[in-house]
């Protein structure tokens, strides 16, 4: 999936004008390395599907065996936190349901943690880069 590259844009809700973006990581439990191809093809779909149903934007993604990389631009009254729940827990549900290997693996899919850096001190396109490079990691 390809993702337009990112410009700083401003959005507008009721009484709010805004442009928060965040890289967020998270890893699969106890960092196994079970976001195979066909995983997370599927995985990459739902995060999209979520997006656009909580309306937050995923800007890049890429999705590591053992790690997923995303840049989402999200309204700060709704929270990245809420996102990274929303991400997590839906598709958590639903690839343990399609995937039942994982059921297996894993306890649960997601750990508790994460890592989330707000996209202000670098450009977007210096994090898109990175999201990118970590392809031939």
């Amino acid at each position: 999936m390809n993702y337009p590259e990112a410009k700083k844009e401003y959005k507008h809700s009721s009484h709010l004008v805004y442009s928060c973006q965040y890289h967020i990581v998270f890893c699969p439990k106890y960092r196994r390395k079970v976001l195979t191809e066909e995983i997370a093809k599927r995985a990459k779909e739902l995060f999209t599907q979520i997006a656009e149903e909580n309306d937050f934007n995923i800007l890049d993604m890429e999705i590591m065996p053992d790690h997923v990389h995303i840049l989402v631009d999200c309204n700060p009254r709704f929270g990245v936190e809420h996102v990274v729940k929303l991400l997590k827990g839906k598709s958590s549900r639903i690839l343990r349901d399609e995937f039942p290997e994982l059921r297996r693996k894993l306890p649960t899919l997601w750990t508790r943690a994460a890592f989330i850096s707000s996209v202000g001190a670098v450009s977007l396109s210096v994090v898109q880069q990175y999201i990118e490079s970590q392809k031939n990691v």
